[in-house]
């Protein structure tokens, strides 16, 4: 059945013309067969469909695709962050409270709670998201992350190597041997990402060569988080290696900077991140004039960036880190596709998956210009409306 959505008043297509990265127009339609986009245009110049929906002259972008989330885990950290709105510096080793939570939960608690996750997220927009494991680090509670995770997505990352559990504290190396080895065995036929927190308090930069080498061995192509807590080599790193992503960069030097530029690796910017912890914000505005790819992800994890709102993302990224929000909503459609390598998602042309929001506003401006309201009103997910 052929479904066309006219009358929209500003459509994002992400089909850059000129200086418009967005593609945007205005009057428009789209028309969606098989769960793909089929033709897109002109509302007067529209083909016939069996069934035609009327926007209301409201503005439609593409789903979002949220390359970063971590939406395997149990327990909270709600006293952590209380502590540290009172003041307490934010530290990777948080998270091994995660992972004792974690192993603790059954499978089908971990199940329930991540798609309840995912409806959440979809509710808001996001029609594609990745992710991590990283919260059971030991072979078994990392494969059955994986596992679960591969039940609800393709772009599934392998984070072994998180941070060093505490039974292996003072052993890093020996720990990054179990990554590398049996927990890679039991991990990689459910992933398809390797990732490392190269990163002060979890892997020196010539460890996380070593589980990046190790997945890229294995089939699984990488990426990277890196420059969270201070600068370092991890963004050098994930590009000499041809990462897909550096995520973070929130301490980013000149020759960072320059070495994404002249690269194919996107920078995945995570603003819930620097709102939680109260880290200062990247300067988007510097590095898209200076040619990097960037991308908008939610980070969603208990305990940085407890979040699971791309709109809100876009609101902190065009007020807080100097992008427009034609930019903001390119990063958070667009560039979280180049950061997950797909050109199937994050753009409204033919062939694309009917990934489609369509907001209750005139204009995408809107999701910056009106924060914390639910201006989503409906969600096409591959041709299907959600809700």
């Amino acid at each position: 059945m052929a479904t066309l959505i006219t009358n929209i008043a500003e459509l994002t297509t992400n089909v850059a013309t000129g200086d418009d990265i967005t593609g945007t127009l205005t009057d428009a339609a789209v028309l969606i067969e098989r769960g793909r986009i089929a033709w897109v245009g002109a509302a007067a110049e529209a083909p016939e469909a069996d069934e035609v929906v009327d926007a209301g002259e409201c503005a439609m972008i593409p789903g979002f695709v949220d390359s970063h989330s971590h939406l395997v885990f149990g327990g909270d950290r709600a006293a952590e962050f209380e502590a540290r709105m009172a003041g307490q510096k934010y530290a990777a080793g948080g998270i091994r409270s995660t992972v004792a939570a974690t192993r603790a939960a059954s499978d089908d608690e971990l199940r329930a709670r991540l798609r309840g996750f995912l409806d959440e997220m979809l509710a808001q927009g996001t029609t594609t998201v990745e992710i991590k494991s990283g919260y059971g680090l030991s072979v078994a509670d990392e494969e059955r992350l994986v596992r679960l995770a591969a039940e609800v997505t393709p772009e599934v990352t392998f984070l072994g190597a998180h941070v060093v559990p505490a039974e292996y504290a003072d052993r890093a190396d020996e720990y990054v041997d179990l990554v590398t080895g049996p927990m890679l065995d039991a991990c990689a036929a459910h992933a398809k990402w390797i990732d490392v927190f190269c990163e002060t308090g979890a892997f020196t930069v010539a460890q996380s060569r070593r589980v990046l080498e190790a997945g890229i061995a294995r089939g699984l192509a990488p990426r990277v988080h890196a420059s969270q807590l201070g600068p370092g080599e991890g963004v050098r790193l994930a590009v000499e290696l041809g990462a897909a992503s550096i995520d973070h960069g929130t301490y980013l030097t000149d020759a960072d900077i320059d070495a994404l530029a002249g690269s194919d690796t996107v920078l995945t910017l995570l603003p819930g991140v620097e709102f939680s912890t109260r880290q200062p914000y990247p300067d988007a505005r510097r590095l898209i004039d200076a040619g990097v790819t960037v991308a908008l992800a939610c980070d969603t994890n208990p305990g940085s960036s407890f979040t699971s709102s791309m709109p809100f993302c876009i609101a902190v990224a065009v007020r807080d880190m100097g992008m427009t929000p034609a930019e903001a909503v390119w990063a958070a459609t667009a560039g979280g596709a180049k950061a997950l390598r797909r050109d199937d998602i994050g753009v409204i042309a033919p062939g694309a998956r009917a990934d489609l929001v369509l907001l209750g506003a005139p204009t995408r401006i809107h999701l910056a210009y009106r924060p914390g309201v639910p201006l989503v009103r409906t969600v096409w997910k591959d041709g299907r409306t959600i809700g």
